[in-house]
């Protein structure tokens, strides 16, 4: 098999990898990573030794792809399949991007600012930058919910990228910091993520790992 996805499933960046996968059919190898298993750990260093992953090999190009959009972008050009989650106009591609790199930077990344602070050791927390994190997170699902009163979509009608970010990102968001009762369209947007095949796959996988997730 040419493609290989090295991941783990709790991870909501390698998540969003998994959706555009499933979305679009595209035959691929897992290779879930133990980044605590030091074999495990240094085998997937060879690959990328910057050590965070999803990462994508494939084979039959010779190329290593890292980078949740990077890796969306690279399977739109090369394995194209039945679900287009980048638009072929470059100005809606734009938007798709700019939808796409909201949910990571503004959604998903505070809510793993929140998530990761309470694994810190006792005395070594980061208080100031949480508190930060959170503002950002409130302002960004206030966003969210105003965008999606009239969307079924982060685009509109269709599926894509943007929606292959957020699905991951509201899902922990919703765990983390409750929105949807406040933020009804950005809810019921979370909703439709839910029952989409393909994030319902990925959330499934993940249901093993959610025990690991911090109180």
């Amino acid at each position: 098999m040419s493609l290989a996805l090295y991941f783990h499933p709790l991870s909501s960046f390698c998540q969003k990898v998994l959706v555009a996968l499933y979305e679009s059919g595209t035959p691929f190898e897992k290779r879930v990573v133990d980044l605590g298993d030091p074999a495990a750990r240094a085998a997937f260093l060879k690959v990328w030794p910057i050590g965070r992953f999803p990462v994508l090999r494939d084979d039959a190009r010779d190329r290593t792809v890292p980078e949740s959009s990077i890796i969306i972008e690279y399977l739109a050009q090369h394995y194209p399949g039945r679900t287009p989650l980048v638009p072929a106009d470059a100005e809606q591609a734009r938007q798709m991007r700019m939808r796409d790199r909201f949910y990571d930077l503004y959604v998903n990344a505070p809510m793993q600012k929140i998530v990761t602070d309470k694994l810190r050791p006792p005395g070594k927390g980061d208080p100031h930058g949480v508190e930060e994190a959170k503002a950002t997170l409130r302002t960004a699902l206030g966003m969210v919910d105003q965008d999606m009163a009239a969307r079924e979509w982060a685009m509109g009608d269709a599926f894509g990228m943007a929606d292959c970010a957020a699905a991951p990102a509201l899902f922990y968001a919703e765990m983390v910091t409750p929105f949807a009762s406040a933020h009804r369209h950005a809810g019921r947007y979370l909703d439709r993520l839910l029952a989409r095949p393909s994030f319902a796959r990925a959330v499934a996988e993940a249901k093993p790992y959610l025990k690991l997730m911090p109180k």
